[in-house]
């Protein structure tokens, strides 16, 4: 079975020309996160190909991930940043996938002033656009994702995968999915799916998160094992990178066979279109 993971971060070390935001430095990972180290992780915990996502908070800069997919592309490929709201440059999207490893767009709408985007007209020029060119998505939208079910409803063609199961910062526990409703809805679009990621940091339990099991459930029951993608969001976790394979590959007996070979990996590379 080939184990993926559907979400790292890199990161280069706090510099004047990439400046780290004082309040997101990780106690667990200070410091850059490079290529190196996190094949170093993944050798060991058995994952054999990652989906880097730049980190947000850097802006729209994607030349970490693809030197890294330059120096090992069996290992790595890329969802990019690009800044949505800027519909002048739309042509740079016409060869996005030929760029290194690149096999779409990541975007984040969790800060006060990305939020209203979704809604006011701003990223209405973005989606038939990716629709046509066959550019999946991934989208960090806590809150919003009656938002995201409208978009997925006008554009079909469009492939979505949805972040962390829609869960809501900077909670724990049965708070952290007040929305899940809203995003097994979503599963009646058979073009939107999900990442099952992150979740220990959901979590005020210790591993193996029994406190999350039924939830993750839940929303495998409602996408499928072909929808629902394992991922971990590395650089922020709060176990070990092997126990958050065995979370899936252990401690959940209702995940066995082709399911889990599917959820742990195939299916997120055939989404993608990731050979």
């Amino acid at each position: 079975m080939m184990v993926v993971d559907a979400q790292i971060h890199l990161r280069a070390a706090d510099r004047p020309d990439r400046p780290w935001p004082g309040t997101r430095s990780h106690p667990h990972r200070p410091g850059s996160f490079l290529a190196e180290d996190a094949l170093k992780e993944m050798d060991a915990a058995g994952v054999a190909r990652a989906v880097i996502v730049p980190p947000s908070w850097e802006g729209d800069r994607n030349d970490l991930a693809i030197d890294a997919v330059r120096r090992y592309p069996d290992r790595f490929a890329i969802m990019g940043r690009f800044a949505i709201e800027r519909p002048e440059d739309r042509a740079a999207l016409d060869g996005w996938k030929r760029q290194p490893g690149m096999l779409g767009l990541r975007f984040t709408f969790g800060s006060a002033s990305q939020r209203p985007w979704l809604t006011n007209g701003t990223t209405d020029w973005f989606w038939p656009v990716a629709a046509r060119l066959e550019l999946p998505v991934m989208l960090s939208v806590p809150g919003q994702l009656p938002q995201v079910d409208r978009i997925a409803e006008r554009h079909p063609r469009l492939r979505i995968i949805i972040d962390h199961l829609g869960l809501l910062q900077g909670t724990k526990d049965d708070a952290a999915f007040a929305h899940l409703p809203d995003l097994l809805a979503m599963a009646r679009r058979p073009n939107v799916a999900v990442k099952a990621s992150a979740l220990p940091s959901y979590s005020s339990e210790p591993y193996p998160y029994r406190s999350l099991h039924g939830h993750m459930r839940r929303g495998f029951d409602a996408f499928g094992p072909r929808r629902m993608f394992r991922g971990t969001d590395l650089t922020r976790l709060p176990c070990s990178y092997r126990q958050a394979v065995t979370l899936f590959t252990e401690e959940l007996p209702w995940l066995a066979g082709d399911d889990q070979a599917l959820v742990m990996g195939r299916g997120l590379c055939e989404w993608l279109s990731w050979p």
